[in-house]
This record gives C-alpha cells, sequence and structure tokens, in this order.
C-alpha cells in the first residue's frame, strides 16, 4: 500500500490530522490498533475548559473538529472562570463521550482521502534523507512521503491498580511494542511520563440528593461556528471528601504504586492523583469532586478529582466515606498508566522531527495531556505535512496570535519534565487571546488553507465591523443630563448622571454590572450575546488591550534585528549557560531565529533583545565623541 501520509493513531491528535490532511489533498491512511477505538474519552469526558476552551475555538476557527462535535455531543455546557475577567474564561462541554466518539468515526469513513486500517505500528521505514513509510507488526510496510505519529499514552504502556501491573495503552487495550525502540534507534530522546483516571460508579448507586447540583450556563455558548446553538440536557453535581478519607489514604500509602517505587513516570503537577493531594496537601482535609454522567444513555458516572491508582479495595473504601456515595457501586477501578513520550524540544515550529525530514509527532507522545492539546497538535502536524508535501508554506501561529501558537512554542522550544498542560497563565499576551475573539485572530489562516469558506469569514467580518461601529457609537454619541436620559442610565446601572458623558464612560465604572446593563441598552442589545459580551470587553479594557498590542509590535519589531556574527554572549548578564551554548551551536541569524531554539525561554529571549536594541559600548562612544 502507498499513500501520501500515514496517521499512526486514531486519538484527537490522529483524527484531526488525517481529517485535515485529507482535506488539504493527501491520501491519508489512518492506522490505529483498534478501527472501533476512535477519538475515544478514556479519561474525562469533557472538552475544553480554563485555557483548554481557548484551544477548542481557535481550532475551530482554523477548520478543526473538536469544537464541532463537542457542540454535536455535548450534555451541559458550562463556562469555568465566569466571575474573573474575560481574558480567562474558560467555556467547557460535558460531552456524551460514546456520542462523540461515534461522530467522528461517521465523519472519518465519509472523508474522501481517509483510509482506516486496523493495525499495529512497530517501526518507521527511514530512507538516506527522509521518512519513507511504516513497518506493520507480522510483516508488511505502508509506503508514504510523511508520517505523523499520534501514539497516544500507547507506547509501551503499562497500567498499574496498585501491585497489579497490566501492559496496555488503556483500559481493555494493549499496548504498542517495538515503535518506541525504534525511535530510540532512529536517536530520539524519549521520556517516562505518567497519568491517571478515577474511578467510575453507577449512577443508580448515588444518593444524589446529599450532593450540591451543579447546573449548565443558563444560556450555553457553543464552540464553533457551525453551530447556531447547543443545550443543556444533563446535570453535574458536587461531592467533598470528609478527613476520613485522608486518614484512609495516608494508612495505605504504602500501597500505591506512586509512593513504593512502582511508578518511575513523572505524573502532571496539575492534575494530581487523590494520593498525591493528600501528601502535598496535608492541610486540606477535604478535596471536591465532580460527579459528572459520561452519556445520555450510560448509566457510569466519572468522578472527577479522585483519579487514583491505589489498590481496588482501598478505591471502594475512600469512595464510599463520601457522603452520597456510601453505598456506590464501582463499574470500573481507577488506574495510572505509565508510557513512553519524545522530549517535544527534537521538533521544530511545524512539529516535525529536526533529525528526520517528514516525521511528525503530535498529542500524548509529545508529553501534552489532554484532548485539547492532541487535537490542536494533531492539526498542525496534519497541516504541516500537507503543505510541505504540497511545497506551499508551513503553518506556524505565534504566541501573540492565539493559545495555537503558545502550545506549539511552549513544546518546540522548552523542555518539559512533566506532562504539559495549557492555562491561561502561559500565555504572556492573554488579554488580546480571548475566546471572543478566537475567529477574528486566527480565521484568515482557515480561509486561506482552504479549511474555512470564505463566505464564512466574509461573514464573521462583518460581525466585527458591526462590533466596531457599536464601539464608536458608544464612544462618541454623547450622553446629556436631561431629566428622561439621567433617570434612565441611572434606572440601567445605578449611576447619577450629572454631567455630559457617554455610554462607554458609564459602562467603563468599577461600580456598574457593564453585562447586565449592556443587555438593555438599545444599540448593544440587539446584538448576538457573543458580540455584546466583545464590545463591553473591548470598552472596560481598552486601556490594557492597547498597551499589550503595542508591546506586540515593539516585539514584532525586535524580532527582525541581526544578530552580530561576533556577539560576545558571554557578556550579556542573566543568559544561562545552557542557553548561550545553544546560541553557539545553532548561530541564528535574527532574535526570530533565535526564539524557536530549544531552551530559549521569554525570559532569555527578552533579555538579547534588550542587548541587540541597545547600542553597543563602541556606538555610545561615537555618539559621545560627536557631541562634544
Amino acid at each position: 500500500m502507498s499513500f501520501d501520509l500515514v496517521v499512526v493513531g486514531a486519538g484527537h491528535a490522529g483524527c484531526e490530522a488525517a481529517a485535515a490532511a485529507a482535506r488539504l489533498g493527501l491520501e491519508v491512511c489512518l492506522v490505529s490498533l483498534s478501527s472501533r477505538s476512535v477519538a475515544e474519552m478514556p479519561c474525562n469526558p469533557a472538552v475544553g475548559g480554563v485555557g483548554k476552551g481557548h484551544l477548542v475555538v481557535e481550532l475551530d476557527a482554523l477548520g478543526g473538529l473538536q469544537g464541532r462535535l463537542a457542540d454535536r455531543a455535548g450534555i451541559q455546557f458550562r463556562t469555568l472562570n465566569s466571575s474573573r475577567g474575560p481574558a480567562v474564561w474558560g467555556p467547557r462541554a460535558q460531552c456524551d463521550k460514546g456520542l462523540y466518539s461515534r461522530l467522528m468515526a461517521e465523519l472519518l469513513d465519509r472523508h474522501e482521502g481517509v483510509v482506516v486500517v486496523e493495525a499495529e505500528v512497530e517501526g518507521l521505514v527511514v530512507g538516506d534523507r527522509r521518512v519513507e513509510g511504516v513497518r506493520l507488526r507480522g510483516g508488511g510496510r505502508i509506503e508514504a512521503r510523511a508520517v505523523v505519529l499520534g501514539t497516544g499514552t500507547f507506547l509501551d504502556g503499562i497500567l498499574h491498580v496498585g501491585q497489579e501491573r497490566t501492559p496496555g495503552g488503556r483500559i481493555g487495550e494493549r499496548p504498542s511494542r517495538g515503535l518506541g525502540e525504534e525511535l530510540r534507534r532512529l536517536g530520539l530522546e524519549l521520556r517516562r511520563f505518567k497519568t491517571g483516571t478515577p474511578p467510575r460508579l453507577e449512577r443508580d448507586s448515588i444518593d444524589f440528593g446529599r450532593l450540591e447540583r451543579q447546573s449548565g450556563d443558563p444560556c450555553p455558548r457553543p464552540f464553533s461556528w457551525r453551530s447556531q446553538r447547543v443545550e443543556n440536557r444533563v446535570c453535574c453535581w458536587v461531592a467533598r471528601t470528609p478527613p476520613s478519607v485522608q486518614r484512609i489514604i495516608l494508612d495505605n500509602l504504602e500501597r500505591s504504586p506512586l509512593f513504593n517505587g512502582g511508578i518511575d513516570g513523572v505524573g502532571p503537577r496539575y492534575c494530581p492523583s487523590i494520593e498525591d493531594k493528600v501528601v502535598r496537601f496535608p492541610h486540606h482535609r477535604e478535596h471536591t469532586l465532580f460527579i459528572e454522567p459520561e452519556g445520555l444513555d450510560s448509566t457510569s458516572i466519572y468522578v472527577n478529582g479522585l483519579s487514583t491508582s491505589l489498590p481496588a479495595d482501598v478505591q471502594e473504601r475512600v469512595v464510599r466515606a463520601v457522603p452520597g456515595l456510601e453505598a456506590a457501586r464501582l463499574l470500573r477501578f481507577g488506574y495510572a498508566v505509565e508510557y513512553d513520550v519524545v522530549a517535544p524540544t527534537q521538533v521544530d515550529a511545524t512539529l516535525e522531527v529536526r533529525s528526520i525530514p517528514g516525521l511528525y509527532l503530535a498529542g500524548q507522545l509529545l508529553g501534552t495531556s489532554g484532548y485539547e492539546e492532541a487535537a490542536v497538535l494533531g492539526f498542525l502536524a496534519g497541516v504541516n505535512a500537507a503543505l510541505s508535501l504540497r511545497e506551499s508554506g508551513r503553518l506556524v501561529i505565534g504566541r501573540e496570535e492565539g493559545y495555537v501558537g503558545v502550545l506549539a512554542d511552549d513544546l518546540s522550544g522548552r523542555a518539559h519534565r512533566e506532562p504539559y498542560r495549557m492555562f491561561t497563565s502561559r500565555a504572556e499576551h492573554r488579554l488580546v487571546l480571548g475566546v471572543d475573539s478566537a475567529r477574528e485572530r486566527l480565521m484568515g489562516h482557515g480561509v486561506e488553507l482552504g479549511l474555512v469558506p470564505g463566505e464564512v469569514f466574509d461573514r464573521e467580518r462583518r460581525r466585527w465591523e458591526r462590533r466596531e461601529q457599536v464601539r464608536q457609537a458608544l464612544s462618541e454619541v454623547p450622553l446629556n443630563p436631561s431629566v428622561s436620559t439621567r433617570a434612565e442610565v441611572q434606572r440601567l446601572t445605578g449611576v447619577d448622571l450629572r454631567g455630559p458623558s457617554t455610554w462607554a464612560r458609564v459602562l467603563c465604572r468599577h461600580d456598574v454590572d457593564a453585562e447586565a446593563a449592556a443587555g438593555q441598552i438599545p444599540i448593544l442589545a440587539e446584538l448576538p450575546d457573543e458580540d455584546r459580551r466583545a464590545v463591553v470587553f473591548g470598552l472596560r479594557y481598552r486601556g490594557y488591550v492597547d498597551r499589550q498590542r503595542r508591546q506586540i509590535e515593539r516585539l514584532a519589531r525586535l524580532r527582525q534585528l541581526e544578530i552580530p556574527e561576533h556577539l560576545e554572549l558571554e557578556s550579556i548578564a542573566g543568559l544561562s549557560h545552557e542557553v548561550v551554548d545553544v546560541l553557539r551551536h545553532y548561530r541564528p541569524r535574527t532574535l526570530a531565529e533565535a526564539q524557536g531554539l530549544p531552551g530559549m525561554t521569554p525570559a532569555a529571549t527578552a533579555i538579547l533583545a534588550g542587548r541587540l536594541a541597545a547600542p553597543s559600548p563602541r556606538e555610545e562612544r561615537s555618539h559621545g565623541e560627536g557631541q562634544r
């Protein structure tokens, strides 16, 4: 068999890679250990969240699939961090995980240019100059001009429940053997990571009357421009562990593979297991658990916050110590999975392996930890493989353009020793990267690629223009304190208008609930919810946003600075020996090239930029002599 592209792994990364490359005209073979396991949700059946929700809406603006399918499979929609500023809002959808997988499988089945093959890839075919295909276990090979690896947690995966160790990439599925050793043989550095999942409970065994109700948003928002509306169809719940859970775990800590040496892999710092939380935060006598259904027709309940690899009998005791879960029946025990990942600094900004042209990596194989990160990386890998084979450029999103760019840059440019998870705090320009502006920032790339219809872009552009017209009207049309106007402003905002003003000034006051008032001000009320939020955000944060945009423009100019060939790097205060060695080795010509090198942190880039922008001592002396 021969194809343009082989994609290994049918998880979120592999599916996005295959679909994007096929839409760009490639003949794609998607190889999976099981053709029935397509875009599964083996852990939390949800898409989005803080930072992650930004990735989903940005991927959708570029032409990816995840947001569209999450809207269709979503059963509850909530915006996390809604009490804080819009820059850190995190849209999230609880999904029917079975439906999500079926929708993706149906989409790929109908997709022209995608062939799904059930097989195990045990090696790569690498010629003198680039990758030429893959080798299958049992003999045979698939020839291809490029390969995307998205093997998830399957590379030499081992499942842990107490002292039990079972080979597997996830529960009930065998791991991928041989491919990891092949990558080592080809000179790639591999690391051992670990992740985990909580037990699943039988819905009818839970006393929901003792739990706190957690409803979806009254006006839920979709991820995708393709979705007109979404709706909440289930309720989630909140439980809290009592102090007795802490005692149970501490009394059985020596039976946990995390603490008795059974697990060597590094786990995610920001999504720790319950036993890890008990040890790291001993002053927290209770921990919050989110009780979430896994589907409309499923009786399985996901216990978010109770990830664990404790022995089965200890898990039962922990679960039944929680108020409301005393009679809970465990459908499946929680477990940890150890697996191999490739150190991500070995790929460039397009996710192509630097030492093996034509080989692209994506998803958890690059050390990420979520469906959203995996989907974005798969999309970028698939698109860049296609663009490279077509000799039509590459897709690299800047950090200032979106969280998609932050993700790719963080992985390809920096060494991570633990599973990477996206947060809004990772984006230094987050004020201009809100979820409401994702299409405005990135849809142009999707149109240029041919993955977003031009008429959709034109329709969206008219919306953005309308937003700006409303902003100008609110800023420029005067509000004079006549009797009727004064009464209206006070009714809507509580502000006693004593002198000439504008609606923009009134809405920017800290004592005004701008969102509530905006829904009643005529020129704003006629806008869709998303546009109204964007207008209000633009008004209230305009000063901060303008300042950040000026910083971005300054950085763009600085990135063009040339690095002199004989620059004395050791004389630049603040640069680490590691960074100096990297700059010496790669010899970048400009600051932009230096910024993309492995080990170049934002701080190191800023220090180098400051040195390049400052006049040299010789220039300063020359300038001083001219003044005299």
